[in-house]
């Protein structure tokens, strides 16, 4: 039987971590399931290309055109990435709200929650997410967060997606090209930009701190540092990249990721890695893919679930200074192979809970029976399961 969905997240946007959790969405429901995909984007073109499925640019669409879009449906599914936070849950809700007008049956995958401060907005994600018919979030905070708010649905925890991500080769020429020697160990670091995500970040006192720390990383252990900008954009990771170095006194001992890559290729260069230092929850997943020893700088809740899951306890950002951070680095340094041997237990079984949503996803589908068609074939258009 063939299915038709959509999937609404924040893709199209250049992130790298919510296209490594599309890629990976996509690539378990197409081999469990024969289905014709749909995905809501910000950038339907880059979405087609990356990802060989069928986009819509679903904020440029009017209101009917949406409708005509989610009554094709069997199912919806929002999901994954941290995509109930105050500035756009109630861009993502809408479509939600429409889809369950229409009976479309409604899956939330593997998302995050928070941070929610607008009684608005809690009110919005308590409503809707009452309504619809599976939900699952990808850390336990998420779930403490929607249960707090007055959701009653049961709430399944499973995992992030893009832990499923499949590395692609990114070869020692590659790394060459980057400027990298890939005789010298290489330490990777990763920023982000303050913004609604991360409302607590002070630029000043957190570029001044990664500066310290990529500098103690060269001097202290003979390392390159490399920046590996998760989301590129105005005023997102490059130029904060840039804005680090700028700050170090080691810059020619420095650089930023230059070429565009895929999220399969970013992958693949944690591979070079001897160390990794970042903020960015995506990056830090790509080197427990790779078991690349890290050291986090938790800015979220999303962050600090993940390491949850590690067992990796840290303090959030805004209660670290320059002292503690190099500290810290260099401990975590020292005890690198204890680390790694760490991630070689822990994210095998995470990897299986994000499996487990894909599971959940199919066992859904397959329990949508067709509505009986009408005897004059009135009906047969919108039966769930005529497509």
């Amino acid at each position: 039987m063939k299915y038709t969905v959509a999937i609404s997240g924040s893709y199209g946007g250049m992130n790298l971590g919510d296209e490594a959790i599309l890629e990976s969405i996509l690539r378990e429901l197409r081999s469990s399931l024969d289905v014709d995909v749909t995905v809501f984007s910000h950038n339907a073109k880059d979405t087609e290309q990356r990802h060989k499925v069928r986009a819509v640019a679903i904020r440029e669409l009017h209101k009917n055109e949406v409708l005509e879009e989610l009554r094709k449906l069997d199912l919806f599914i929002l999901g994954g990435g941290g995509i109930l936070y105050d500035d756009v849950a109630q861009t993502f809700l809408r479509d939600v709200i429409w889809a369950k007008e229409l009976d479309v049956p409604v899956m939330i995958y593997a998302i995050s929650a928070g941070p929610l401060k607008s009684a608005e907005a809690k009110q919005l994600v308590t409503q809707v997410l009452n309504r619809v018919d599976l939900i699952t979030v990808r850390e336990g905070e998420a779930k403490r967060i929607l249960t707090d708010l007055g959701v009653d649905r049961d709430i399944e925890i499973t995992s992030d997606p893009a832990l499923l991500l499949k590395p692609q080769n990114f070869t020692k020429e590659m790394l060459k090209k980057e400027g990298v020697n890939p005789d010298t160990p290489l330490v990777g670091f990763s920023v982000r930009e303050p913004g609604p995500a991360a409302p607590d970040l002070n630029i000043e006192q957190y570029h001044a701190m990664l500066a310290n720390a990529a500098d103690y990383m060269v001097e202290r252990f003979d390392a390159q540092v490399l920046f590996v900008p998760m989301e590129g954009g105005e005023n997102k990771d490059p130029q904060h990249s840039h804005a680090v170095i700028s700050k170090m006194a080691n810059t020619k001992r420095a650089g930023v990721l230059k070429g565009e890559y895929s999220s399969g290729e970013v992958l693949g260069l944690m591979k070079h890695m001897a160390f990794a230092v970042g903020m960015r929850l995506h990056f830090l997943i790509f080197a427990g893919i790779q078991k690349v020893p890290f050291v986090p700088l938790p800015y979220a809740s999303k962050v600090s679930g993940f390491l949850s899951d590690l067992e990796m306890p840290m303090p959030p950002m805004t209660a670290l200074n320059i002292g503690k951070l190099c500290a810290y680095l260099d401990r975590s340094w020292d005890l690198r192979h204890q680390l790694k041997k760490r991630l070689e237990e822990k994210v095998p079984p995470l990897q299986e809970r994000a499996k487990r949503t894909n599971v959940m996803l199919c066992e859904l589908l397959q329990s949508l029976k067709p509505e009986p068609v009408a005897s004059d074939g009135a009906g047969e258009e919108n039966a769930a399961g005529s497509h």
